[in-house]
């Protein structure tokens, strides 16, 4: 029973079919109307077909597809044909013709983009530069990057012979302004981009089915035409000479089931075997679901564990419970966040030790995610260096991929140059920061096998703990370098302005893409200014196209950052050109021509050591027994103290600091008290604060 009257609401829709087919068979023998064989293809509405006897044919290829000339037609409707237009900057304007013939034409609603055009179009009413914005349409002829919009919002059509009369020479694509109903008065407007709309007829008098209405429109050339649609309660196409109207069955399977149509006695009967069949269903559905997700919890949970024993290795990375992470940053508390990058988000907690740690958040909830986990784990427990950021343990729980790290209470580099914290660094921290970034990166390329590369170098990446000391982090687009070549071939990736452009170029990754990086990072640290800015002129957005220019003019001194007094001594305005000199060789186009990470650190450190070197006249001892200027290169080359005792206990030295050092240490105390950590937390008591012996170390050691 419960068969027979679900076998039945079938039944009318297979009849239609058939039908439909039958008729338009016997109607229509002299036009194939199917695009492929008669079983599998698709049929198209009358007056449309694929072969000679058809009144408007159009192509079809071996796949099935259906065109009008070489161009895809999307969608047939009533009075429309909606035809596939994609961005071509070398299509003739001749090719427009094949839109416009007896039967169809181009209505008013399309907007051509064209080029080589002898006076440009505006008839458009959005700027033609947003569109090819908006279809990101390429510069193929470099004397001629105009794009003209045209359109003709005052005829039913557009007229090819006009068109190819207007002066341009090439179509580069199209915009389709539609509105819905398909009616000129509609209030509800949008854009459809790389489409063209065909508008079809009939042409002569009204040959229409008795059941179905008939329209008169202007076919292309104003000749007459019309359009038949069939009256409501009839189905067909309405021609004639086509499938014309045939009426719609009162007893549909909709009627059928409602009782409308007899049969009521057994309807109770059909609509309690439907009930219980699906609660039948509904039940094996959840138990089925309840044991796949047990299933699937407890494999990913054996899946994380092994895949992160195998990316650890011989290290042990602690592994914490998801619990864990979320009681420590408050569940996730806002207050406790302390930045937000373009894979996750950053916060401070508390974990088991009482002691603070950054938490950083995956956005992603997908396997990419518990990759660059691996891979960020993989990467860290293989090395250890002062100034890379420690890794101390992670979470792959709940669907979530969490990284724990050590703390760094200052904040990024790039905050400090945007002067987001603190009121900016002194040249001699910003080049301390430069020298211990530059050994770190040195590190990774050259005393690991294989070498690692970083790909992802930005001051944004450069953390700066208590005493500013710099720790290098976020390896999640870091990959193992090949021991036996010069690169590896892999999809560009990392953040704008700091990638190497000839990485970009060939996919080929090496060392010295990670010098291309560092090089904007010294250009940063010299100007403070942000590495893409649209607010600059339009050559000068991208912050290494603007030093290269100025470096390689002898111009330097308009990009560096006033905040440095470079003029105030001859040792400030000389390194700041070294470094400027250093940067312009790691921005250099070619790999080849840029210095390895290792003579990047070498320089630095010598250029950070002259420093002493130019205290000589500057920095004077006096002693109890004699008073002489001794070369401070004798001291320690990171630190000194105020006062130092002579060996032997003869007598006491005092060190004068010139006044460009004072500075240096009075603008450190007041970054420390104006750049408060995210999380203000009695953990900034149980730290010494970072004093001037701890920013510069101390001497006499």
């Amino acid at each position: 029973m419960v068969f027979d009257e679900t076998i039945i609401r079938f039944v009318f829709s297979i009849l239609l079919v058939w039908s439909s087919s039958s008729v338009g068979a016997a109607n229509s023998t002299q036009c194939n109307q199917y695009s492929g064989a008669a079983s599998n293809g698709q049929r198209v509405p009358y007056p449309f077909g694929f072969s000679e006897g058809c009144t408007i044919r159009l192509n079809c290829t071996q796949s099935g597809e259906i065109r009008i000339g070489e161009y895809l037609i999307q969608n047939v409707t009533s009075d429309t044909l909606m035809v596939n237009f994609p961005v071509n900057c070398r299509r003739p304007i001749e090719d427009l013709k094949q839109f416009s013939g007896t039967n169809y034409g181009m209505t008013w609603r399309n907007g051509l983009l064209l080029q080589n055009c002898t006076v440009p179009k505006s008839e458009c009413t959005i700027p033609s530069d947003l569109l090819s914005a908006r279809l990101n349409i390429p510069s193929c002829d470099s004397k001629n990057e105009n794009v003209s919009c045209y359109s003709e919002a005052t005829a039913d059509y557009l007229d090819y012979w006009k068109l190819k009369n207007i002066g341009c020479g090439l179509v580069v694509s199209s915009i389709l302004v539609g509105m819905d109903n398909n009616t000129k008065k509609s209030s509800s407007m949008y854009l459809e981009f790389q489409t063209i709309e065909l508008e079809w007829g009939l042409e002569g008098d009204c040959a229409c089915d008795e059941h179905a209405n008939c329209t008169n429109i202007f076919l292309p050339g104003n000749r007459n035409g019309f359009r038949c649609r069939c009256k409501d309660g009839f189905v067909g196409d309405g021609f004639r000479d086509g499938d014309g109207c045939r009426k719609v069955s009162k007893c549909n399977p909709s009627r059928y089931l409602s009782g409308r149509c007899g049969g009521t006695t057994r309807i109770g009967v059909l609509i309690g075997g439907i009930i219980a069949g699906a609660g039948l269903m509904a039940a094996l559905a959840i138990l089925c679901y309840c044991i796949r997700r047990r299933s699937a919890s407890l494999k990913k949970r054996m899946s994380a564990k092994r895949l992160l024993s195998e990316a650890a290795g011989s290290s042990s990375v602690p592994m914490f419970q998801y619990k864990e992470i979320e009681k420590a940053t408050n569940s996730f508390s806002e207050k406790q966040r302390l930045g937000i990058g373009a894979y996750g988000t950053v916060y401070a907690g508390k974990l088991h030790s009482d002691e603070w740690v950054a938490i950083k958040k995956l956005r992603h909830r997908d396997p990419d995610g518990v990759e660059q986990v691996m891979n960020e784990i993989k990467l860290l427990s293989s090395v250890s260096h002062p100034n890379l950021v420690r890794l101390l343990g992670c979470c792959i729980e709940n669907g979530e991929q969490i990284l724990v790290y050590e703390f760094m209470p200052n904040g990024t580099l790039a905050q400090h140059l945007q002067r987001e914290r603190g009121s900016g660094l002194p040249w001699t921290i910003r080049l301390t920061i430069a020298t211990e970034t530059a050994q770190a990166i040195a590190h990774l390329h050259s005393a690991m096998n294989p070498p690692i590369y970083h790909r992802d170098i930005k001051s944004s990446n450069i953390l700066l703990d208590y005493n500013f000391n710099s720790k290098v982090a976020d390896f999640g687009l870091s990959r193992f370098g090949m021991t036996d070549d010069s690169h590896i071939s892999t999809a560009p990736q990392g953040t704008p302005g700091y990638v190497d452009p000839q990485y970009h170029q060939n996919y080929h990754l090496s060392d010295k893409s990670d010098v291309y990086s560092f090089g904007v990072v010294l250009i940063e640290i010299i100007t403070a200014l942000k590495v893409v800015d649209f607010s600059r002129p339009h050559s000068e957005i991208n912050l290494a196209a603007l030093a290269i220019d100025r470096i390689g003019k002898g111009r330097v001194d308009e990009i560096i950052d006033p905040f440095l007094e470079p003029h105030r001594d001859a040792w400030t305005l000389s390194s700041v050109h070294r470094i400027a000199e250093l940067a312009f060789r790691c921005l250099a186009f070619h790999r080849d021509m840029r210095p390895s990470m290792i003579e990047v650190a070498d320089e630095l450190e010598q250029i950070r050591l002259s420093s002493w070197t130019s205290l000589e006249d500057n920095i004077c001892m006096t002693s109890s027994v004699n008073s002489s200027c001794s070369s401070p290169r004798s001291m320690s080359e990171t630190s000194f103290r105020s006062t130092t005792t002579k060996k032997g206990g003869v007598g006491s030295r005092r060190l004068i600091l010139p006044q460009k050092i004072g500075n240096a240490l009075s603008t450190m105390e007041e970054i420390k008290d104006s750049s408060p950590v995210s999380v203000q937390d009695p953990w900034l008591s149980e730290e010494s604060p970072p004093s001037t012996n701890r920013l510069l170390g101390s001497a006499g050691r």
